[in-house]
């Protein structure tokens, strides 16, 4: 997400805390959700979709904070 955009990115989250706490926490939900859709992180489908659902937010969260400060 925003790869394309590295260094806008790293500037709003040296200027926004909670852009970078929550860009942060959705970097962390893409690697558990991975994981576990590999078969590495033993983990129940309600659990699995429920992070889903919070990383799906976090990104929809991020997009809208991206937009507002461009």
């Amino acid at each position: 997400m925003f790869e394309q955009n590295q260094k806008e990115v790293e500037a709003l989250m040296q200027s926004n805390a909670e852009f970078r706490s929550l860009y942060q926490r959705h970097k962390e939900l893409d690697s558990k959700v991975r994981d576990a859709e590999l078969g590495v992180l033993p983990m129940d489908d309600v659990t699995l979709h429920n992070m889903k659902k919070e990383k799906l937010h976090a990104k929809d969260k991020l997009t809208s904070m991206w937009a507002a400060a461009h």
